[in-house]
């Protein structure tokens, strides 16, 4: 519905289309599961706050609330200010989440794959609305075969907390994890990417389409760089995202099928996080995600702040590359961005 009111806006910006998005967003609500009554925990219509009818009514006769609902994000309204040339990755972005500012933006709104960018969103909803105390019992939805697919390792019939199946999720980028998290969640991998398409509207996110939770290619699975900068902007305000996303290293200890101890110690694929890539001076890297598949190319979202010298830290921001030609191109570009920061 979202997707169609903005087309029927072709004479508005992208930014106020984007904006439009955002408001019609934070008053719809998604369809929802209530037939699928045997699944362990569907995701329900009922939890939702508004009602599409009255939504989209709103939307169409409210601009007035657009200004206050943006109020607290940052506003492509043109790229052409920047310098295109510093980035020669297809898209890319830096952002002020302190104060709004938009530091650099280039094809913020082209629409890009974001391979295991993805599990941003899937790590939100579990902080969100699950409970990282739970056990959850992977089943076989967690087999994944395809070639060159990241995996946390574990198994059907593996017994771990949601807490473990996090730390799995984001350090070595799991989708067996992210498959594990869906079933728990919502039942099925195809009900999760309903709730997950969903929180994207509500979000804003209005050129975001999920079909799974991991990021593994599919045509109908894209997103922009300003749409996972909302989702990441989001995430960002839960403290269990910034602690797991923070992790270079995580030993989860659980039980297999049979009961047997195991024993599995995840890493983190971040290169400023390790180590591996140097940080610009006065910035510190406290939170990202990276992605890579063919079709994507290399991919990395990342928050980071001001060494201010307080306790309190200094002013934060999101940078995001989308589709760069390899991994070293990906960090030349992000050390290029996060430059301007003290720059």
């Amino acid at each position: 519905m979202i997707r169609r009111m903005t087309r029927s806006l072709g004479a508005k910006s992208r930014a106020g289309l984007c904006l439009f998005g955002m408001l019609a967003a934070a008053c719809l609500c998604g369809c929802g599961l209530a037939g699928d009554s045997d699944l362990e925990k569907p995701y329900s219509f009922e939890e939702r706050p508004f009602a599409v009818e009255e939504s989209s009514q709103t939307a169409k006769e409210d601009f007035s609330a657009v200004p206050l609902f943006a109020r607290d994000l940052c506003v492509v309204s043109d790229e052409t200010a920047f310098d295109g040339t510093e980035v020669d990755a297809e898209a890319g972005v830096l952002f002020s989440i302190s104060d709004g500012q938009v530091l650099y933006s280039k094809n913020a709104f082209e629409r890009l794959y974001p391979a295991s960018t993805t599990k941003i969103m899937t790590a939100l909803i579990a902080v969100k609305y699950g409970n990282p105390d739970d056990t959850v019992t992977v089943t076989q939805d967690a087999v994944i075969t395809e070639a060159g697919a990241t995996l946390a390792d574990i198994k059907p019939g593996d017994v771990l907390t949601m807490e473990q199946l996090l730390y799995g999720l984001m350090l070595p980028s799991g989708n067996d994890a992210g498959a594990a998290i869906a079933v728990h969640m919502a039942g099925s991998i195809e009900n999760f990417a309903q709730l997950m398409n969903e929180e994207a509207l509500r979000l804003g996110a209005t050129n975001t389409h999920f079909v799974n939770p991991h990021g593994l290619h599919d045509e109908n699975h894209y997103t922009t760089a300003y749409d996972l900068y909302l989702i990441f902007n989001e995430a960002l305000k839960y403290p269990k995202f910034r602690e797991v996303t923070k992790t270079v290293a995580y030993t989860a200890d659980y039980k297999d099928k049979d009961g047997n101890a195991v024993k599995k110690t995840w890493e983190g694929g971040n290169w400023y996080l390790t180590g591996r890539e140097e940080t610009p001076d006065g910035i510190t890297v406290f939170s990202g995600k990276t992605g890579t598949t063919q079709a994507a190319g290399c991919c990395l979202v990342m928050a980071s702040r001001e060494n201010s010298g307080s306790e309190s830290g200094g002013n934060e921001y999101v940078s995001i590359v989308m589709k760069a030609k390899d991994r070293n191109k990906l960090y030349d570009n992000m050390t290029n961005i996060i430059s301007k920061i003290v720059n």
